[in-house]
């Protein structure tokens, strides 16, 4: 299994509709579904593009989707959760329980369907399953304002990251990772390649933001701050840190010089607390969530102020923005195509393969949502969750 394992899938309710008028339907933010589709062709990107090794520009660009561009789905994944309970204000009552009940019944397929990927042989890290078991975990905060949720999203940044590491060590096993094995709970939780206990963080994040007036400019400038100062802070951080603390680059090893940023440093050893100064995608460290949470925030929010204040870009964008809309069908799609092509060395094809991935998810996106409002998985998560209008 490769170590750029970099996959996710956000479960979108229905698409957004690039209307005339500018405005997104109501409940709906068309840079969402924007953001949504820059993460999916980050994601394929991560694994059937040219492998970031070769160095270069192109190189360069493929190592930026590595880790990123699942933190972004995460991230994303708050949106749902806020956006399914109540945005701007969390549903009470029977629309509570419903829409309670519709979180858990997406967080049920999702963790059913991404095993059963998972245990298929497809040689990608699914993260299905992990989503789903995010959207268990964040359910009981739904209710809560924005600041209380990035209060809560900081203090698990600051605090999982170590305990996480604590947990690795008792379970004994410097070779405690174990991406891409369908290992239950225990690979969920801890030891799978987006361990829930490092990766609710973002999670949280995305619902603090999701509560907030993303319409306001105000707002998006504090944002667009707020996600460079934790950018800076993260990876700026993390090089310093290996860069000042004596032998800390040492026991690192020989990706040291990358692990400030890039998961070409690999994935960390249980055995070297000097990991938890690494911000690379993947090394589950506080300096990494940081780092990827203001890259999710930044995207987002210029995403966001695009497709509000220049009409034209959201005209062009458009069959990216269909591709946002249904993300769960584009990412089980590319999985499937994966499997059928026989890819096995992942990432590392020819960077043709990956522009006729990107061109297929968009011409099909494109081309569906002129006849659905929804893709076809998404059609079918929606067809599932009705039955919580039976809730009392």
């Amino acid at each position: 299994m490769t170590q750029y394992s970099d996959v996710a899938a956000p479960v979108a309710d229905a698409p957004t509709p690039v209307r005339n008028s500018g405005k997104a339907p109501a409940g709906r933010l068309i840079g969402l579904d924007l953001a949504r589709g820059l993460a999916v062709f980050g994601m394929y990107a991560a694994h059937v593009g040219p492998d970031p090794d070769q160095g270069g520009v192109i190189g360069f660009l493929m190592e930026l989707a590595h880790g990123r561009s699942s933190a972004l789905f995460a991230f994303l994944a708050g949106f749902a959760v806020v956006l399914i309970t109540g945005r701007v204000t969390p549903k009470t009552g029977r629309a509570g329980r419903q829409a309670v009940a519709k979180v858990v019944i997406r967080a049920v397929i999702l963790l059913a369907l991404g095993t059963a990927l998972t245990m298929s042989g497809i040689p990608v890290d699914v993260i299905l399953a992990f989503y789903g078991l995010y959207f268990l975990l964040v359910l009981p905060l739904y209710r809560l304002s924005a600041g209380p949720l990035a209060a809560i999203a900081v203090g698990t940044a600051l605090v999982l990251p170590q305990v996480l590491y604590v947990v690795q060590q008792a379970i004994g096993d410097s070779g405690v990772r174990s991406p891409g094995e369908p290992d239950g709970i225990v690979s969920l939780l801890f030891t799978g390649t987006y361990p829930a206990l490092t990766w609710i963080p973002f999670v949280i994040a995305g619902m603090a933001v999701a509560r907030l007036d993303l319409a306001a400019t105000a707002v998006r400038t504090r944002l667009a701050l707020t996600g460079a100062a934790l950018m800076i802070t993260g990876y700026g951080g993390s090089w310093l840190a290996l860069h000042v603390i004596p032998g800390a680059a040492d026991a690192i090893g020989a990706g040291a010089a990358s692990a400030w940023w890039s998961d070409t440093a690999g994935y960390p050893s249980g055995d070297a607390p000097a990991w938890l100064l690494a911000a690379s995608p993947h090394s589950e460290t506080t300096l990494s969530i940081l780092g990827n949470t203001g890259v999710a925030i930044m995207v987002v929010t210029a995403c966001l102020a695009a497709t509000d204040a220049l009409p034209r870009l959201r005209s062009l964008a458009r069959p990216v923005i269909a591709v946002g809309s249904m993300s769960l069908t584009a990412y089980v799609f590319h999985l499937i195509a994966i499997r059928f092509l026989g890819i096995e060395e992942l990432p590392g094809s020819p960077l043709y393969v990956l522009l006729g991935f990107i061109a297929a998810a968009m011409v099909f996106a494109t081309v569906w949502s002129r006849f659905q409002q929804r893709g076809p998985l998404e059609w079918l998560m929606t067809k599932a969750t009705d039955l919580a209008r039976y809730i009392r």
